[in-house]
């Protein structure tokens, strides 16, 4: 009885983990350069020093992130770019350090910083980039930053500073909590002149809303189970201590 309500406990509980992650999924449905979650769930035995599992509880990770491409979708918003297959933008995570995203609608601050729509500085060829107020901004294929000064006329643009772009292995990459992808070592990806960008482009969520939607039913319908499950232990319980007093 003991060890049916343990697995029936931790099975309800990481169910609410994975409705988690999906729900979390859903929420981004719009997300630009959004990588959906994947959840999974297995058994884990619990071991008590040496010997075998006196018992197994469930549970449920997150092992990756869903790499595939999103949908582009045009804005005609020259600030605005997507990656042309694989690889990241590099940014400046709020803890200092370097991570990775694919979400690419930047915009100029107040200071002239270049930051992506949470706020997050763009890196470029020696640290955050910093433009000069300009009229006009232009992003090539390959990240440069081209920018014709206030009151100069086209004839006068100049190259302000390139976007690093980089394509780790996506066996070495993990997402974190705050959505931003890092190398798994740590240690900041070198930039691959290999990677390319669309300007005026969007690159959309790769979530799939039917899908999400379809697992999130299913794991209500588990959850259910798992209390049913925990509710029959109870009655068994109740049962069992009837009979040792009949007795």
């Amino acid at each position: 009885m003991d060890r049916a309500l343990y697995i029936a406990m931790t099975g309800a509980k990481n169910n609410m983990a994975a409705q988690t992650v999906r729900a979390n999924n859903m929420a981004n449905l719009n997300t630009a350069g959004f990588k959906a979650d994947f959840e999974q769930s297995r058994s884990m035995g619990v071991y008590y020093g040496d010997g075998q599992p006196t018992r197994a509880f469930a549970l449920t990770e997150s092992p990756s992130a869903d790499f595939e491409y999103g949908p582009l979708q045009n804005t005609g918003n020259p600030m605005d770019i997507a990656i042309n297959g694989d690889g990241f933008i590099a940014v400046q995570a709020p803890d200092g350090s370097e991570a990775y995203t694919r979400a690419g609608n930047l915009s100029i601050d107040a200071s002239g910083t270049l930051r992506t729509a949470n706020g997050l500085a763009v890196l470029g060829n020696s640290g955050p980039i910093s433009l000069q107020p300009s009229d006009k901004v232009e992003i090539g294929s390959d990240g440069t930053i081209s920018t014709i000064t206030l009151g100069q006329t086209a004839e006068t643009m100049v190259e302000a500073n390139r976007i690093k772009l980089v394509k780790p292995d996506l066996k070495n990459v993990e997402k974190g909590p705050d959505g931003l992808f890092r190398q798994r070592d740590g240690l900041p990806a070198p930039v691959d002149a290999s990677v390319h960008v669309v300007s005026n482009v969007l690159e959309g969520s790769n979530v799939n809303a039917m899908s999400e939607f379809t697992q999130i039913i299913s794991l209500a319908r588990q959850y259910d189970m798992q209390l049913k499950l925990m509710k029959s232990a109870e009655d068994n319980s109740t049962a069992s201590a009837q009979l040792l007093q009949m007795s």
